[in-house]
C-alpha cells in the first residue's frame, strides 16, 4: 500500500534522545474499508525505543483515516522501525492484509563543546526571603487562635464565677462565718508571730457576717465606725457588745501597735466570735416574724 510516515512531535532539525515522533499510516476512504486491525506495537517496542501511547485512530475532514502510535529513542543510535501490517475488513465482509514499509530513525545525543565546557560544583538550594502575602495567612491563624483561647477562658470565667455566687448566694451567712472560724481553731495562731495574722482573720471573718446579717458596711468601716453602728442593733445584748468591742480593739492594738495578747485572751478570742454568730443567727427568725405581725 505504501510506506509508513514518521512525524516528529517537536519541529527541529534533527531527532534527540527523548524526542516524541507520531509513527503510522494513512488510508483514502476508499481504501479504509468496514473496519481495521492493528498490529500490537507494545511487542515490537523494547527500552532503547518506548511506546509512549497506543494506536489512535482518527478520520480526516476529506473521509480519509490516519492510525498511529506515539514512540520516542531513549539512546542515540539508528532504529529500523517494523513494517506495519493492517487487516482491513471489506463491506462483503472479506479480509485484506495492507502491508507500510517501515522507516529509518537516526537519533543523536546533543553535542557537547568540551572546549569550553567547565564542570561547575552543585550549589546549595537558595533561599527566598519569606514575604509579608506570605506571611498574613500564618499571622491571621495565630490571631483567630488567640481569640478563640481568649473567648473559652472568658466563658469559663463567666461560668465559673456564675456558679461561685449560685453558691455563696444560697449559703447562709452564719453557716460560712462558722466555717471560716473554725480554721482558726489552733493554739499555733497564739504566738506572737502568728498573732497579727490570727486577729485580722476572725475580725475580717465577723465583718462579712455583720454585712450580710446586719446590712452594715463593716469591711469598710473603722472599729468607732462600726460599733457605733452596731449600738443600734436590739438583737446584740449590751455585754455582748461590749465583749465584740473589746475583741476589735484588741485587734486593732495587735494589728499596728505590735500589742502581745495574753494566753488568755486569745483562748476566749475564737469562742467569743462563735458565740456573736450563733446568738445573732439565732435571734435573727423571731426578729423577722416580730416585723410580719
Amino acid at each position: 500500500m505504501g510506506k509508513a510516515y514518521l512525524q516528529p512531535r517537536q519541529q527541529r532539525d534533527s531527532a534527540l534522545v527523548g524526542d516524541q515522533f507520531g509513527y503510522g499510516f494513512e488510508l483514502k476512504k476508499s481504501d479504509a474499508g468496514d473496519g481495521l486491525g492493528l498490529v500490537d506495537m507494545s511487542k515490537v517496542c523494547n527500552d532503547t525505543l518506548v511506546l509512549v501511547s497506543g494506536w489512535q485512530v482518527d478520520t480526516l475532514k476529506n473521509g480519509d483515516v490516519k492510525a498511529e502510535v506515539v514512540v520516542a529513542p531513549f539512546e542515540e543510535g539508528e532504529y529500523d522501525l517494523p513494517s506495519l501490517l493492517v487487516l482491513r475488513r471489506n463491506v462483503d465482509g472479506s479480509v485484506d492484509t495492507l502491508s507500510f514499509s517501515g522507516v529509518q530513525l537516526d537519533v543523536k545525543t546533543m553535542p557537547v563543546d568540551t572546549a569550553t565546557f567547565k564542570v561547575y560544583p552543585l550549589k546549595k538550594q537558595i533561599n527566598y526571603p519569606i514575604t509579608f502575602k506570605e506571611l498574613v495567612p500564618y499571622f491571621l491563624v495565630g490571631l483567630g487562635a488567640v481569640a478563640l483561647i481568649a473567648l473559652l477562658i472568658f466563658v469559663f470565667r463567666r461560668i465559673f464565677n456564675k456558679k461561685q455566687n449560685v453558691v455563696k448566694e444560697s449559703e447562709p451567712a452564719h453557716i460560712v462565718a462558722l466555717r471560716e472560724l473554725e480554721k482558726y481553731r489552733s493554739d499555733k495562731y497564739w504566738t506572737p508571730s502568728h498573732q497579727k495574722a490570727f486577729y485580722s482573720g476572725i475580725t475580717d471573718i465577723l465583718k462579712n457576717y455583720i454585712d450580710q446579717r446586719f446590712g452594715i458596711d463593716a469591711p469598710e468601716m473603722t472599729t468607732v465606725e462600726l460599733f457605733g453602728d452596731l449600738k443600734k442593733c436590739d438583737s446584740i445584748t449590751p455585754q455582748m457588745y461590749e465583749s465584740l468591742k473589746q475583741l476589735f480593739e484588741r485587734a486593732d492594738f495587735v494589728k499596728f501597735a505590735k500589742y502581745v495578747a495574753s494566753d488568755e485572751e486569745n483562748a476566749g478570742a475564737l469562742p467569743l466570735c462563735v458565740n456573736f454568730v450563733t446568738t445573732t443567727y439565732q435571734s435573727q427568725p423571731v426578729e423577722e416574724s416580730k416585723n410580719v405581725l
